[in-house]
């Protein structure tokens, strides 16, 4: 069966769902090599000495909005002192 004929028997047009797939395919080959790059730096960091779990959370942390990061300090600091761990 051809694209056209499964175009007909399905409502689908097979040549832009294929084009669809396949964009799709390259993406994930993209992200799995985008993947091995950031391990390969984590790696090459962790070698020099520098915590890579620290440096997961700064980088998660420059994501993000001041002011919500403001917040949750404030709330955290607000629950270690009731807790005793201030």
């Amino acid at each position: 069966m051809d694209d056209s004929q499964a175009s007909n028997d399905y409502g689908v047009a097979a040549g832009e769902l294929r084009q669809f797939i396949e964009r799709m395919e390259r993406l994930e080959e993209e992200k799995k090599d985008i993947a091995e790059q950031q391990k390969e730096v984590m790696a090459e960091a962790k070698a020099r000495g520098y915590d890579t779990k620290v440096m997961r959370k700064v980088i998660a942390l420059r994501k993000r909005d001041a002011d919500d990061i403001a917040e949750e300090e404030a709330i955290l600091e607000m629950y270690k002192a009731a807790l005793g761990m201030a």
